[in-house]
């Protein structure tokens, strides 16, 4: 039976990494994510882990080497964060296109400048079109089982594809929260050993990566979208095989108190939980409001989204990340573009709270649902979207 356990988030998560067996871990230290690096480092020096190693002197070079070692047949796993997965953006595109099932675990940072070390989603969001499965968790227990749910999502051979799992830099990585985790002997057959069909074979050779000539580009593009586009089948399958092993459900698109909703707050991450107090309270007061929570980013699960949110008066999206000159946040164009052909769509407004780790008070949230109500009142979308928690 699986021991619940007090144990720092990033621990759990490079334990998942230990029980997935990998058989490469490839990773430049940063804040916030090294502990989850320092500690399957410590694992494979004690021998408790049987994998290399492979220390560089970049998160450029890390996912390098990933991307080396999934081609050879290697289960692979790396970390990193803001600055540090930036650096990474070249090669990050090279993962999917060459069908590399990459895991990585992304402590989400803030990235510069100014320089900021704390929590927002500006580098997930920059990294948004490289062609990655992304998925969100919003506190220990999540970040855990979605670890070792990415390589059987990732590794399958319909997929083929690198995952990353999202979660909250210091909000998650530094704390210690109850979890339950599994004994090594409950996951046996759960992850079948890695069998790459197309690994780099010294006896039967291949090129891997070839230039991409005009008359060729443009298909293997194709095909690389189908690909995650497709991917969300098995996506599905493994959530649904985890919940029925292992009792713990997970879906592409969370809820809470939003069946009879006027009006949802849709989030994304550990805000999720502490939004859900300012559903309650307001709940109290006779308000029908809700939570939607995106737990996967991509493949964007449109009709899931269109589902939970049709019925809805007015949407409040909240981003975690401005897009500079644009629609304010890259999860309010998705949302207005996922409902832009509904008959029935309901208004949405997006606003902008947590960035650079500033906290979002119970009031915060709350005026979010302000926001919401507003714009049902007047019909009129703010000119500016809002940023919650500005200092005047």
């Amino acid at each position: 039976m699986a021991k619940r356990v007090g144990m720092e988030v990033s621990i759990a998560i490079a334990e998942a990494a230990r029980q997935a067996n990998v058989d490469v871990v490839s990773a430049y230290p940063i804040t916030p994510q090294t502990h989850i690096v320092e500690h399957l480092a410590s694992l494979v020096a004690d021998g408790e882990l049987d994998a290399e190693y492979i220390t560089v002197e970049s998160e450029h070079t890390a996912m390098s080497a990933c991307v080396g070692a999934a081609a050879a047949g290697a289960r692979v796993f790396t970390s990193t964060s803001s600055q540090g997965l930036a650096l990474m953006h070249e090669i990050l595109y090279l993962a999917p296109s060459l069908r590399t099932p990459v895991v990585m675990a992304l402590a989400n940072r803030a990235l510069s400048g100014p320089i900021s070390i704390w929590n927002d989603h500006s580098d997930v969001m920059g990294q948004r079109d490289t062609g990655w499965i992304s998925i969100f968790a919003n506190n220990g227990q999540e970040a855990y089982d979605l670890t070792l749910m990415a390589f059987k999502i990732g590794e399958h051979p319909d997929v083929l594809l690198p995952v990353m799992v999202n979660f909250d830099g210091f909000i998650l990585t530094h704390v210690i929260e109850p979890l339950y985790m599994f004994e090594d002997e409950e996951l046996e057959g759960y992850l079948p050993p890695f069998e790459y069909k197309y690994k780099l074979d010294t006896d039967n050779p291949m090129t891997l990566g070839p230039v991409g000539l005009p008359d060729v580009y443009t298909e293997a593009k194709k095909q690389q979208d189908v690909a995650i586009r497709n991917s969300r089948k098995v996506i599905d399958e493994v959530l649904k095989e985890f919940g029925e092993n292992f009792g713990r459900k997970y879906n592409p698109i969370e809820h809470y108190k939003s069946d009879d909703a006027d009006i949802i707050l849709l989030t994304q991450g550990s805000v999720t939980e502490a939004a859900e107090v300012a559903v309650d309270a307001l709940r109290e007061q006779g308000k029908k409001v809700g939570i939607v929570e995106l737990r996967l980013w991509r493949p964007f699960p449109f009709q899931d989204l269109i589902d939970a949110l049709v019925n809805a008066k007015c949407v409040v999206v909240l981003d975690r990340c401005i897009s500079f000159g644009g629609q304010a946040g890259p999860v309010l164009s998705e949302v207005r573009s996922a409902l832009y052909h509904e008959p029935k769509r309901p208004m949405v407004v997006g606003c902008v709270a947590g960035l650079g780790g500033r906290d979002i008070s119970l009031e915060n949230y709350i005026e979010m649902f302000e926001i919401g109500e507003n714009f049902l009142k007047t019909g009129k979308e703010p000119e500016i979207v809002k940023i919650v928690g500005l200092r005047e």
